[in-house]
């Protein structure tokens, strides 16, 4: 067990939460941040989706990777990442059918998404199974994490809910409050996630530029 849990391995889930996260410091998988923040439940199920899909893809191309000719390693890890993608869409369709409408094509276009191809490469082709299934986790939740906060803003500021559930108290709304439709679109989480970026690395003196 504390093989499983090693020094090594802590870092490898931690880094990607803070200090290496995907979408704050490699500043990767900004698209869909965009796209699928408006309300928590899609965001949530993104962010659940990507974290599944990069860490199973990790350990299938670790367990690859010394007889993936390096000619064609980026052919298999799309196929790799397509296959599991088409496997968690049609999960989606059948348990959630409803969040699988509001994704859309979004689903789809996690085959390009930039995080599971820079883990692929810069970490399962050289790494061990356990240690690629625990890097996908990091990433995968490090992602979520920022999509979680983004939609959380979005949805309650927006629309005044939170999972479809009305939150800001209908009295306020009576008193003259008005949700603030600025929230609801693409441009207003792209500030969002420049706020998150900018306390994170305030936070973290170490990532500013020299």
């Amino acid at each position: 067990m504390s093989k499983l849990i090693s020094e090594k391995t802590k870092a490898v889930f931690l880094g990607p939460l803070s200090k290496n996260n995907p979408i704050t410091v490699q500043v990767l998988g900004i698209c869909s941040a965009l796209a699928v923040t408006a309300k928590l439940e899609p965001a949530l199920v993104m962010g659940l989706s990507v974290t599944i899909i990069v860490a199973f893809s990790n350990v299938i191309i670790s367990l690859l990777r010394n007889t993936i000719p390096n000619r064609i390693r980026i052919i298999v890890q799309l196929v790799v990442v397509a296959a599991l993608v088409t496997i968690v869409s049609e999960i989606l369709k059948a348990f959630a059918y409803d969040v699988s409408v509001q994704l859309s094509v979004y689903i789809g276009l996690i085959i390009t998404n930039c995080i599971l191809m820079g883990r692929l490469e810069a970490f399962a082709m050289s790494n061990r199974p356990w240690e690629s299934f625990v890097d996908g986790l990091g990433n995968g939740f490090g992602y979520a994490w920022i999509l979680v906060v983004v939609a959380f803003f979005r949805e309650l500021l927006g629309s005044g809910s939170l999972f479809g559930f009305q939150i800001i108290p209908q009295a306020l709304y009576d008193a003259g409050y008005v949700n603030n439709g600025l929230m609801i679109l693409p441009p207003m989480a792209l500030i969002l996630v420049a706020c998150i970026i900018w306390v994170h690395r305030a936070r973290n003196k170490e990532l500013q530029e020299k």
